[in-house]
C-alpha cells in the first residue's frame, strides 16, 4: 500500500480534486482529505491549490481545516486543559476537535483549566497527533543549530534562581537573566529574542528582541512618537531613574541612552538640562 503524501498533524498544500454541496475533497487520485464547506474560502475552485491542516475529527475521520492551530506536530506550546478523564486529558489547541494528551504522557496530572507546555507528536500506533508533557528527551544543546547573535523564537518554560529557562526553536534550551529583562513575562509565553551568548558545554544565555543597533533603529522612530505626542519635549535623559525610563518608553536605560545618542548625533533631539527635545531647526 503506497504511503500517503498527506501528513497529518501538519500544514498541506493540496489541490482542490471534487466539489460537492458538502465540501470539497483535495489531494491526488485515492490520496485525498474532506474540507467541509465552512472553511471553504470565498471563490476557491476545482483545481486551486489550497494551504489546509490535516487532522483526525472527533469521529476520527481524516479532515481539512483552514483554521490554524496554536501548534503542529513538533512544536511546544502552552496550552490549556479543557476536559479530564481517567485515560488522560484534551487540551484547546485552536481547533475544533481538542488535542488528547495520555494520562502516561503527563507529569503530575492536569486539571481543567490548568496550563501546561506539551510538545505536539504523531502517535504511532493511531497515526494521530497527540500530546505529552514529558518534554525533556526532545531537548538537548548536545549539537547546537543556533549560533551567536543569529534570532530565534523563545517559549518561557520555567522559572530560576537567576532567570528564566526558556525552549529555544522547539530544541534548545537557554538562560534569559532577569538583568536581561525589561517587561513582563510568565512561564508559558512565547518571545522573540536572540542568542546572546554560548558558554562552555553549549550553554546558551538568550537576549529578547533585536540584537544590536536593529533594536536602536526600532526603538528610535518610538521615542520620535513620544516627543511629537507631547510638544516636542520629555522629561527623560541619562540622569534619569531606569524604572521610569522603562516604565514611560517600554526600554531599559541602556537601550534609551543609544537610542537618544543615535537621534542626537543624527541631529533629531537635543538634549537639555531637564530632558530631550525635538531639534525644530
Amino acid at each position: 500500500m503506497a504511503q500517503s503524501r498527506i501528513k497529518v498533524g501538519e500544514y498541506n498544500t493540496l489541490r482542490v480534486a471534487r466539489e460537492f454541496d458538502f465540501g470539497m475533497y483535495l489531494g491526488e487520485d485515492k490520496d485525498v482529505v474532506l474540507l467541509p464547506k465552512r472553511f471553504i474560502p470565498p471563490g476557491v475552485k476545482v483545481g486551486d491549490m489550497l494551504k489546509v491542516f490535516v487532522y483526525h475529527d472527533s469521529e476520527n475521520r481524516l479532515i481539512a481545516t483552514t483554521q490554524q492551530p496554536i501548534g503542529i506536530v513538533g512544536d511546544i506550546v502552552n496550552l490549556k486543559a479543557v476536559t479530564v478523564t481517567n485515560q488522560g486529558a484534551f487540551m484547546d489547541w485552536g481547533l475544533m476537535k481538542d488535542l488528547f494528551v495520555p494520562k502516561a504522557k503527563q507529569l503530575m496530572g492536569m486539571r481543567v483549566g490548568g496550563y501546561y507546555i506539551v510538545k505536539i507528536y504523531l502517535d504511532e500506533q493511531t497515526g494521530r497527533a497527540a500530546a505529552t508533557e514529558k518534554i525533556e528527551p526532545f531537548l538537548s544543546n548536545e549539537d547546537l543549530t543556533v549560533k551567536e547573535l543569529e534570532p530565534v523564537d523563545m517559549l518561557v518554560y520555567r522559572r530560576t534562581d537567576i532567570g528564566y529557562t526558556v525552549i529555544i526553536n522547539n530544541k534548545h534550551t537557554g538562560v534569559l537573566h532577569f538583568n536581561d529583562i525589561f517587561q513582563d513575562i510568565q512561564v508559558g509565553d512565547r518571545l522573540k529574542g536572540y542568542i546572546k551568548n554560548i558558554r562552555e558545554e553549549n550553554k546558551i544565555d538568550v537576549g529578547i528582541g533585536k540584537m544590536g543597533y536593529q533594536r536602536v533603529e526600532d526603538e528610535a522612530g518610538k521615542v520620535l512618537r513620544l516627543l511629537q505626542e507631547n510638544n516636542g519635549y520629555l522629561p527623560y535623559n541619562d540622569k534619569s531613574n531606569p524604572d521610569e525610563i522603562y516604565s514611560f518608553f517600554g526600554m531599559s536605560k541602556k537601550t534609551f541612552k543609544m537610542t537618544t545618542g543615535n537621534l542626537y548625533k543624527s541631529r533629531k533631539i537635543i538634549f537639555t538640562q531637564t530632558g530631550i527635545k525635538l531639534n525644530e531647526e
